[in-house]
C-alpha cells in the first residue's frame, strides 16, 4: 500500500514548477496584508508593485513651478510599494493569466520607461 501512495504521489500534475511561490527552502514566510481587499497571503507569493509618484498633482504643476523661488528645484516623489493578493492582481489585471507554454517564459517584460529616448538623443 505504501509504495503504491508514492508512486502516485510522484506523477501527480503541478501547474507551477514554484507552486506559486518563491519561497524556497524556507519554512516559513511571514504575512503581508492586501491593500485592497485587506486578505492576508504569504509576501512571497503576494504581487508587489513599486509606486512612485509625484507628491504635487499634474493639474496644478504649473502653478507650484510658477510659485517657486528656486529655479531648478525638483518636486518631491512619494514612493510606495503596493502589495497585492493574486485575485486581487488579476481583477485589475496587474498580472494576466497565461497559457500552459506562456507560464514556462521566466524572462521579465521589457520595462517601459517614459523618458529614456528623449535622454538618449
Amino acid at each position: 500500500m505504501r509504495s503504491y501512495l508514492t508512486t502516485v504521489a510522484v506523477g501527480l500534475t503541478v501547474k507551477r514548477r514554484n507552486h506559486g511561490r518563491n519561497k524556497k527552502n524556507r519554512g516559513h514566510v511571514n504575512f503581508v496584508r492586501c491593500q485592497n481587499c485587506f486578505r492576508s497571503c504569504p509576501k512571497d507569493k503576494a504581487v508587489k508593485r513599486f509606486q512612485a509618484r509625484n507628491i504635487v498633482d499634474g493639474a496644478c504643476h504649473d502653478d507650484y513651478e510658477a510659485a517657486c523661488v528656486y529655479t531648478e528645484y525638483v518636486t518631491p516623489k512619494m514612493y510606495n510599494k503596493t502589495f497585492m493578493c493574486i485575485s486581487c492582481a488579476c481583477h485589475h489585471r496587474i498580472v494576466r493569466v497565461r497559457s500552459t507554454e506562456g507560464r514556462r517564459e521566466r524572462e521579465r517584460p521589457k520595462r517601459f520607461r517614459r523618458f529614456a529616448e528623449k535622454k538618449q538623443q
